[in-house]
């Protein structure tokens, strides 16, 4: 697989956002019912267990892979806290060595590439493989920083020559110094999915307002809800695509026949 070039940027590396959180819930309740046992999870890039742990304590067998022995060491510690440390295995690696990690034939029911694909050298190539290590019905669940998003925001913050070379550079970068290797478009990330012979079951922009709206503006725990209320609703808006391609991030979940 190909190289990383660093840890997470952005707002798909930062804590898991509760419509990603109810999504996996349901899928994975959904796809144990099916199967009649519990789903065996791959977490690539799961670092210290956000995505992993709660999955762990609804009962799923979790393997995560991270380059980071820090970031595995505070995974084992959640997942001993919680009280499912016998459910999560903790590999260091990236995305270069979890074939040979996982071992021959892993056939996981559940891959989470979560804020990872950003830092791969080539993207296409990461979704393949990652493909290739799910059981014939398993499940990608991907989250990817969006382009549109970073536009919004620089050129709300004034710095349009920034907000402009976001939208068109091809790696929906400002510059060489943007902290974000790569952002990505809906249809990119689609196409991808499909080239590696998976089908789309879930697209979803997540974080539309939160990264926009001033933290000053949020004074109170009811301005605070409304906001996350305000976020639901947006992904719960099937007929307002637009505010999805907003959103600081976006969700895929996709098939494999």
């Amino acid at each position: 697989m190909p190289e990383h070039r660093g840890r997470r940027p952005g707002p798909a590396g930062g804590p898991r956002t509760t419509a990603v959180q109810r999504v996996l819930d349901a899928h994975t309740e959904q796809r144990r019912t099916a199967l009649g046992r519990p789903l065996r999870v791959l977490d690539l890039g799961g670092g210290t267990g956000g995505t992993a742990v709660p999955l762990a304590v609804a009962g799923h067998e979790l393997t995560v892979v991270d380059p980071s022995p820090d970031a595995l060491f505070s995974l084992r510690r959640r997942a001993t806290e919680r009280g499912v440390e016998d459910h999560v295995r903790a590999l260091q690696g990236d995305a270069d060595t979890v074939g040979d990690l996982v071992g021959a034939d892993p056939a996981f029911d559940l891959v989470c590439l979560h804020g990872t694909l950003e830092v791969v050298d080539d993207p296409a190539a990461a979704v393949a493989a990652v493909a290739a290590l799910l059981a014939p019905g398993g499940t990608l669940s991907l989250v990817v920083a969006q382009r549109l998003h970073a536009v919004l925001t620089h050129a709300l913050a004034g710095r349009l020559e920034r907000a402009r070379a976001v939208l068109e550079r091809p790696d929906g970068r400002w510059g060489e110094e943007d902290p974000a290797p790569r952002r990505f478009d809906e249809d990119a990330v689609l196409d991808l999915v499909r080239a590696a012979g998976l089908g789309p079951v879930h697209v979803q922009g997540v974080r539309v307002f939160a990264d926009l709206v001033p933290s000053a503006l949020l004074d109170s725990e009811a301005d605070r809800t409304a906001l996350a209320a305000l976020e639901e609703a947006a992904a719960a808006a099937p007929g307002h695509p637009l505010l999805g391609s907003l959103g600081s991030a976006l969700h895929v979940l996709a098939t494999r026949d």
